[in-house]
């Protein structure tokens, strides 16, 4: 067998190809497209061996290795931190890494990521493109209320885009060009509500049929938006043999050093989606207030404090949400706290 590390840039895709005793037996560079990835699978298939590659995981990777594993190639992307914690070098090319990567192929050290199957990556893609138009009709919106304040107009209404916000607006004189980046924001902001509010009705159609979202949603502190995101960016929840697992793979687990004696907790280890680390953060919001969890999450903020105590109450609290999910998920059940007679919804 071959094994093939794969470097890819914006322009370029850089492999180095070793055969199993780790001799070099050939080091080229492709273009990153259809036709490109076409000709690499012919200039290497004249070897007449199997092939097996890596690629480490970045955009574009998800594309490289569906092209060639159409090609008959067996390819896996590799979590691009462990491999530097793997092979950590002094000297940094792109052909230095694709030879690294195929070394770890050949060894099979290659730290492999999970790849979702299609359906899973199109659910992620409706819940992240809302969240992303979200923002940024929250960021137009945070753009008025900043040019009102800049000419000493603060708000005084609740809901400035509301019906009588939208008439204070019209009514205010502003001079150019704020006036028209003003009416230009409203504009978007209006055509941002269409567009979320008919991804919204889409998301909602396809969470009924998800066999996730009906048990999430009786979870404290998720709606079905949550519900959806958290859903998709779970995938299959039989690859976390234990709820540790996922609050690790969420990022909301405290980095360790070690060292001796010595055992200290740094920040949270942020790794893994930051959707799903957001939408459990979110969740917190009424989760915090539910008797399963409104305890700790009191004594946890008086303990350590005004400045610590919120943030990291909140971060337990969503931990603490991502075990109860996995529990709900792997049991197929709707969410019981520990000890308690019958099941409670949210």
């Amino acid at each position: 067998m071959l094994h093939a590390g794969l470097d890819l840039s914006r322009r370029r895709l850089d492999f180095h190809l070793l055969d199993q005793a780790g001799v070099t037996v050939e080091v080229g560079t492709a273009r990153p497209d259809a036709d490109g990835l076409g000709r690499l699978v012919e200039r290497v298939g004249r070897h007449d061996q199997p092939v097996a590659a890596a690629i480490e995981s970045m955009t574009g990777a998800r594309f490289v290795h569906d092209l060639l594993e159409r090609g008959g190639w067996r390819v896996e992307i590799a979590d691009a931190r462990k491999v530097k914690g793997l092979a950590p070098l002094a000297c940094k090319t792109d052909r230095i890494d694709a030879w690294v990567l195929a070394e770890l192929s050949r060894r099979e050290l290659v730290p492999a990521i999970w790849l979702p199957d299609p359906a899973v990556r199109a659910e992620r893609e409706r819940a992240r493109f809302r969240l992303y138009l979200v923002r940024r009709r929250a960021a137009l919106k945070q753009r008025i209320h900043q040019t009102l304040v800049s000419f000493g107009h603060p708000c005084p209404v609740s809901d400035l885009f509301g019906l009588a916000g939208r008439k204070l607006l019209a009514r205010l004189a502003l001079p150019e060009p704020w006036r028209g980046t003003v009416e230009a924001s409203l504009h978007l902001i209006d055509e941002l509500e269409r567009e979320i509010a008919a991804l919204e009705g889409e998301l909602r159609r396809l969470g009924a049929a998800h066999p996730y979202v009906p048990l999430l949603l009786t979870c404290p502190g998720i709606a079905w938006v949550l519900a959806y995101t958290i859903a998709a960016e779970i995938g299959d929840i039989g690859r976390f043999p234990s709820p540790a697992k996922l609050a690790g793979y969420s990022g909301l687990c405290p980095r360790v050093y070690q060292s001796g004696d010595s055992d200290r907790r740094g920040p949270i280890s942020k790794q893994g989606p930051k959707y799903l680390r957001w939408a459990l953060i979110e969740a917190t919001m009424h989760a915090s207030r539910h008797p399963a969890y409104r305890d700790r999450h009191q004594r946890t903020k008086a303990r350590l404090g005004k400045q610590r105590g919120p943030r990291v109450a909140q971060v337990d609290t969503a931990r603490r949400l991502a075990h109860a999910i996995w529990h709900m998920l792997t049991r197929n059940q709707p969410f019981a706290p520990a000890g308690a007679p019958s099941f409670l919804a949210a």
